[in-house]
């Protein structure tokens, strides 16, 4: 199973307030112990949602919004995409953490293509083998 880890944003790093170098030691160690035991797919910091831009759908044309967001709570500073057999596993994982700062954290479930069995077409099927082929993604 894969799961997406969601980091939280924080006033701080909404302000762009960079890790000081201890933080970044102690995560870049605990990122290694997650990739060493084959845990780690992937995982970035974001900046802040000042330099990002919304998307909003629907009528004809999507309309286009320049950051910042007010909603820090809602804001995403950060993600690792891991695998493990269970979500469980992936809490366990993240007990260990090196977060201090009343950072928060949300863990989500990945949809994979079994998942969408009922619909999924031959042609579907293909075309999503071809993308990830393309893509270098695990299945």
């Amino acid at each position: 199973m894969r799961f997406m880890v969601l980091v939280k944003a924080t006033a701080q790093s909404e302000a762009g307030v960079l890790p000081d170098a201890k933080l970044l030691e102690a995560m870049g160690a605990f990122n290694e112990e997650l990739a060493n035991a084959g845990v780690l797919l992937a995982g970035e910091g974001l900046q802040p949602s000042s330099k990002g831009t919304r998307m909003k759908f629907g009528g004809e044309r999507p309309s286009v919004v320049d950051g910042p967001f007010a909603e820090t709570k809602e804001l995403v500073a950060g993600f690792w995409i891991v695998q493990a057999k269970s979500k469980d596993e992936v809490i366990a994982w993240l007990m260990r953490c090196p977060f201090d700062q009343n950072e928060e954290i949300e863990i989500r479930q990945i949809y994979e293509m079994e998942d969408f069995a009922p619909a999924l077409t031959p042609e579907t099927r293909e075309q999503e083998q071809r993308l990830r082929a393309k893509i270098g993604a695990a299945d």
